[in-house]
């Protein structure tokens, strides 16, 4: 395992998205064969790396993505992946659920303390409120994903910040103590009325962010 610690001041992407895995399993051996199962819906968080990171073509080099586990035993683990450093990773379910494998084998480091597992992929105790307190310190325009909120379009229609962040959950709907963490970091943006699973959400979100800077 690299012992590289992520540097205040670094330069970070312009493109964040964060998601909560309420039962990903945090520590010890992750059956990629069960990622729904015994992975505590794994399954979800995976997804959700495939469509922030990879184009038809390679990876969004202006993206990254924490996803969070606060299921199993031990405490609570994020995995952040780079899309500008990232390499070997491939856009598969079983290769990408294999890299986290890896990481959760590894004792988790202290919370707030990030160390480099490989190239591009970074992990660190901590749940939500840690995320939230770290992009607020480096000024992230924060994002809460909700399709009973006012739409997009209604907050980003000719510019968007030059760094934003998006919150959403996997399949259980963020906790009464999530949301009350989210309403004071964050604003809350549908994406239309319809609730879609966050792999998709990520994907629409891409594509309203990739119009909005081909226009200007």
């Amino acid at each position: 395992m690299m012992s590289t610690c992520r540097c205040e001041g670094e330069h970070l992407a312009d493109r964040r998205f964060a998601i909560i895995g309420h039962r990903a399993k945090s520590n010890g051996k992750l059956n990629i064969n069960d990622l729904a199962g015994s992975g505590g819906r794994m399954d979800v968080l995976v997804r959700a790396i495939n469509s922030a990171l990879f184009l038809s073509h390679g990876i969004r080099k202006d993206t990254h993505i924490t996803i969070h586990m606060m299921g199993g035993e031990g405490p609570p683990r994020r995995i952040w992946f780079d899309g500008a450093k990232v390499w070997g990773l491939h856009p598969d379910e079983r290769a990408i659920a294999g890299h986290i494998a890896k990481v959760i084998a590894e004792p988790a480091p202290a919370r707030g303390h990030w160390v480099e597992h490989q190239p591009g992929i970074w992990h660190s105790g901590g749940d939500l409120s840690v995320t939230l307190n770290e992009w607020s310190k480096e000024g992230v325009e924060m994002v809460k994903l909700d399709a009973e909120a006012t739409a997009f379009s209604e907050h980003y229609n000719t510019t968007i910040p030059s760094s934003i962040g998006f919150f959403l959950s996997d399949d259980q709907p963020f906790s009464d103590a999530e949301n009350i963490l989210l309403k004071k970091y964050t604003n809350p943006i549908s994406l239309g009325k319809k609730w879609v699973q966050g792999h998709t959400a990520i994907g629409v979100v891409h594509h309203l962010l990739d119009s909005i800077i081909d226009q200007q």
